[in-house]
């Protein structure tokens, strides 16, 4: 039970605790992928780009269908192997951009993104780990076509987790981008930031990418004096995300300010200030008496910021 009942109960993390068991003995078996994909209970996730295809529901939508079902809608462009839901397989069918949004027109389907699909709670919660994996998935197959290193056409292998070159004989893999995403807090106050891309009343966490050769804890300082000029002592980390937008992992954190002078840096942040506990629970609630809010609870800097209100991390 939250410690906080004018909270309301704890919501999930979207894109966490996924339900299927990767399986990824089996992707190198080409037969056994064909065997998996002949099941009667085989289901494809259909994605084009950032578009997601989805049955028609009264409340919900299904964004489950059958291969032959998902054959029906468009010739595949990549076909990823996501896992097994117990003995269902499960996959992530892609198709052209150009060929979901055909699919807009029909009026038993809903073609939309999945940010939207997520923050709207458009299906079923479980749904949204798979989804993320495959989105993901196809992403980098859009955009890793042709080999880095020599220039060459690759080719998809291993049920889409792996990238061949035939030319330099070079394996590419796909890749996921670290990002810190922090709460810098003093005593009863914390530190959140406005992007330029952020709704009028939405003030978050500060976040970054991981650099190479960076520690998660050196990152986290690093972003949050670069971008607010705030000095952090302490870091302690809190939870991760998968993000697929497109493809990055989210390390969420708790930092210890130790300086409270802020100057912003403009290139990064539209503005950045310090808010108390009780103003931020008013924000988590929506009750602020200035409209303003916290991101909604798919977003990992919503339970980052709802811990530390809660008093459910602190330093001595």
């Amino acid at each position: 039970m939250s410690p906080r009942p004018d909270l309301g109960p704890k919501p999930l993390l979207g894109y966490t605790q996924s339900r299927l068991e990767r399986a990824a003995e089996l992707r190198p078996d080409a037969g056994a992928m064909a065997g998996l994909a002949a099941q009667p209970n085989a289901g494809a996730y259909v994605i084009g780009g950032d578009w997601i295809a989805m049955k028609k529901g009264s409340a919900l939508n299904d964004p489950l269908f059958t291969m032959a079902e998902a054959l029906a809608l468009a010739p595949a462009s990549e076909t990823v192997f996501l896992g097994l839901l117990e003995s269902a397989p499960r996959f992530g069918y892609g198709i052209a951009p150009a060929a979901a949004e055909a699919l807009k027109t029909r009026d038993d389907l809903l073609v939309t993104d999945l940010r939207s699909i997520a923050v709207q709670g458009l299906v079923e919660p479980e749904h949204l780990p798979p989804i993320a994996e495959a989105k993901a998935v196809l992403h980098w197959h859009l955009r890793h076509r042709f080999c880095p290193n020599c220039g060459a056409p690759t080719q998809a292998v291993s049920a889409g987790w792996k990238r061949d070159c035939q030319h330099c004989h070079i394996e590419h893999f796909p890749r996921t981008d670290p990002v810190v995403i922090m709460l810098a807090t003093e005593g009863e106050n914390c530190l959140l930031g406005r992007s330029p891309r952020f709704g009028p009343t939405m003030w978050s966490c500060l976040a970054g990418f991981l650099e190479p050769g960076e520690a998660i804890e050196d990152a986290v300082r690093r972003e949050t004096r670069e971008e607010a000029g705030i000095l952090c002592g302490k870091v302690t980390y809190f939870s991760s995300q998968p993000w697929p937008f497109p493809t990055t992992l989210m390390i969420g954190c708790h930092a210890q300010a130790l300086t409270q002078e802020i100057v912003v840096d403009r290139a990064e942040l539209e503005d950045a200030r310090w808010f108390t506990k009780t103003e931020v629970a008013s924000m988590l609630t929506r009750r602020h008496p200035e409209g303003l809010s916290t991101p909604p609870p798919v977003a990992i800097a919503h339970h980052i910021i709802r811990a530390w209100v809660e008093n459910e991390i602190g330093f001595d």
